[in-house]
């Protein structure tokens, strides 16, 4: 009954607000909530497990690898993603990379800066980095899990088309109007033509931006929704897809494997193999951004960009298992006695 009815059900119709309570974002909240979860989890490894860093040194950590993060994420969109962005304006903030209305993060590239943001503190704190890097590593599918979330409700990085429309996860993304007066002209003159006069719902004159379609499906406008859903296309919820694998289930499986005190580099490689699985699933389901489209083979600029991570992690994990190295990092209690060796080096 439940698959019946699913099935029949016209796909919804995105129409959340991007703000909690103006003028916070939930993508703002959504970064704060993995600094804070990261927080904790590292504060819980280096108090119980074996480590070189005490917990009341958590902090500094956390905030160097939260501005290498947001540094790299940006550098990485701009280098990636959209270079114009590297051209400068006559209006502020006169630099395209600092206009971050203007595109977004490179999750690529937040990985790289969060890397470069524990290789500093290591550096001035004589830490490993190998170590520290773990540390980051089985903390970061939790900001991304947040991340993914805060792109559903933001309606970004949406889905393919699905061929069904009545698929029974398809979303309908108001904010793929932005693209229809490039893209699609003849939809957007449609639209428009539609539409009842802007004063009609508040504003001081009777002209249609996108804008304003878009907030007014986010005030629940029944009207506006009715007249923009036939038009829109239903697609995969990809962001939710990205949450679930590179986010939770990431997580449980880093989390698992590091109950127990690694060599360092252990969790940074399998991160590495296993995020970069992942994310090429995902990407089957992502639509690829609409500057770049399809690259060679038909993958996309996201999919050709974490082949080399895989790479990375599986010549990282062969390369420690010729380590004999003393073990670090767990987050169960390290009992008395533990061989600080790994399991493979024992002879």
């Amino acid at each position: 009954m439940i698959a019946e009815l699913l099935a029949q059900a016209d796909a919804y119709v995105h129409q959340i607000s991007p703000f909690l309570v103006y003028p916070i974002r939930w993508y703002g909240l959504s970064y704060l909530a993995g600094i804070v979860a990261a927080w904790l989890l590292v504060r819980r490894i280096c108090k119980v497990g074996k480590g070189t860093m005490e917990p009341e040194a958590v902090t500094d950590f956390i905030v160097f690898v939260a501005l290498g993060m947001m540094i790299g994420g940006r550098l990485g969109y701009c280098l990636f993603y959209d270079r114009s962005l590297w051209g400068f304006t006559d209006s502020f903030p006169y630099w395209g990379v600092l206009a971050i209305n203007n595109g977004g993060m490179a999750s690529h590239g937040g990985i790289v800066g969060a890397m470069a943001g524990a290789w500093f503190y290591g550096r001035k704190h004589k830490q490993q980095l190998l170590y520290l890097v773990d540390l980051l590593a089985v903390s970061a599918p939790l900001g991304i899990f947040f991340g993914r979330i805060a792109n559903f409700i933001n309606g970004e990085l949406y889905g393919r088309a699905v061929g069904n429309p009545k698929f029974p996860l398809g979303v309908k993304f108001p904010t793929e109007i932005v693209n229809w007066p490039e893209q699609d002209p003849e939809k957007y003159y449609q639209l428009m033509a539609k539409l009842p006069p802007a004063t009609d719902f508040g504003y001081v004159d009777s002209q249609w931006t996108i804008h304003r379609i878009i907030e007014q499906t986010q005030k629940h406008n029944q009207v506006i929704i009715d007249l923009i859903a036939p038009m829109l296309t239903t697609r995969h919820p990809s962001q939710i897809y990205q949450a679930l694998l590179e986010g939770l289930s990431l997580f449980v499986i880093l989390f698992l494997i590091y109950k127990k005190p690694r060599k360092p580099g252990v969790i940074t490689f399998n991160f590495f193999i296993f995020y970069g699985i992942f994310r090429v699933i995902a990407e089957f389901y992502r639509n690829p951004d609409i500057q770049i489209g399809y690259e060679a083979f038909g993958f996309t600029r996201g999919q050709w960009l974490t082949f080399p991570v895989i790479l990375a992690g599986v010549i990282g994990l062969i390369w420690e298992r010729t380590r004999r190295v003393e073990t670090l990092g767990g987050w169960l209690p390290v009992p008395e006695g533990i061989d600080d060796v790994g399991d493979d080096e024992k002879e």
